[in-house]
């Protein structure tokens, strides 16, 4: 099973950048303009990420099951 390697600027960027409410497509497309995230992971949102219309940062967060100590993971 892949991971996200980013997962500390993924939940920043969510938090910080993203407008609410957004659909997994304007998630995906805005991902997808993003220079600061590999192809990997890029691919890894879009496979984990499931259809819907989020309300804020927490709901993408959850649905995609991102804990800030996967941070640490070596």
């Amino acid at each position: 099973m892949s991971i996200l390697q980013n997962t500390k600027n993924a939940i920043d960027h969510l938090k910080q950048h993203q407008t609410y409410p957004a659909t997994k497509e304007e998630l995906v497309k805005e991902c997808n303009e993003l220079s600061d995230f590999s192809a990997e992971d890029k691919e890894w949102f879009i496979k984990n990420l499931p259809a819907g219309t989020y309300k804020s940062a927490d709901d993408v967060i959850g649905a995609l099951g991102l804990k800030p100590a996967q941070t640490m993971a070596m």
